[in-house]
């Protein structure tokens, strides 16, 4: 029983608490469950285990870090992209959405949301409390690509919009996939299961690792699809643009998959 579901519980039940009270600006507007509240979740999510087991190695720092800084990033440039006038459009459609969600559904998403995070984020507990994994290096690495494709897909997109607003963005690592920010996610996620390859020792650990980042996973795929089927009613008759999706792969860099309209398993 205990090679079954032997895991450090009141190390994640805290963290799950935290995720709580943190994700709790959803029932403000139903959106921040999933955009500002998962952000600042995951810095604390970081904060919270690296205290609860300080990091004895210095990659194990970097992990932490990482998802630090991940989280704190993303929050911020939420918050910043809320308060541009790029975005006012998206934004008024975000509490038009919101404010036709019933309060069991809100309850329904800050339980499930909450209990996500601090499955993407177990990882790093089990490496801090191994004190170092084989795949800690190559993990941390992956991590660091995503974050920085991420960081640029979103420097690179703001820089776009504040000289064409009504413009698609497809210059830059945009050439490299529709979708880069979507990759990069996807990658610092599978870098953040891959350093703690090596400390999954019960069936239960691995069971909470791979459904956080399967949920993720699928939830880019289904972020990717719905922004596919905006853009596409918005620029389709862009000659231009019809040019950009049947040359470049919407998610995966040399990978020729050029649409995921059709696509039938994902998230959100």
């Amino acid at each position: 029983m205990v090679q079954w579901f032997n895991l450090p519980w009141p190390d994640l039940a805290v963290g799950f608490g935290l995720c709580l009270l943190i994700s709790a600006l959803g029932f403000l507007r139903t959106d921040w469950f999933i955009s500002i509240g998962y952000g600042a979740s995951v810095s604390a999510l970081a904060v919270w285990f690296a205290w609860a087991a300080p990091p004895s190695v210095t990659g194990s720092w970097l992990q932490a870090g990482l998802l630090c800084l991940y989280g704190l990033r993303l929050a911020g440039y939420l918050i910043y992209r809320e308060r541009s006038a790029s975005f006012a459009r998206e934004l008024e459609a975000s509490k038009a959405r919101s404010a036709h969600i019933t309060n069991p559904a809100r309850l329904g998403i800050w339980f499930s949301v909450s209990a996500l995070y601090v499955a993407m984020a177990a990882p790093l507990l089990f490496v801090l409390l191994a004190g170092d994994t084989p795949l800690l290096w190559p993990g941390v690495v992956v991590m660091t690509a995503g974050l920085g494709l991420e960081i640029t897909a979103d420097w690179q997109k703001s820089a776009s919009k504040k000289r064409a607003p009504n413009k698609f963005v497809h210059r830059g690592v945009y050439c490299w996939c529709r979708y880069p920010n979507y990759l990069g996610e996807i990658l610092f996620w599978l870098g953040n299961v891959i350093a703690g390859v090596g400390v999954y020792h019960t069936v239960l650990s691995w069971g909470v690792v791979l459904v956080g980042f399967i949920c993720i996973f699928l939830i880019m795929l289904g972020s990717a699809r719905r922004l596919e089927l905006k853009q596409g009613s918005r620029y389709g008759d862009d000659p231009e643009y019809q040019v950009w999706v049947s040359q470049v792969p919407v998610l995966f860099p040399f990978v020729p998959v050029y649409s995921l309209r059709r696509l039938r398993v994902y998230l959100g």
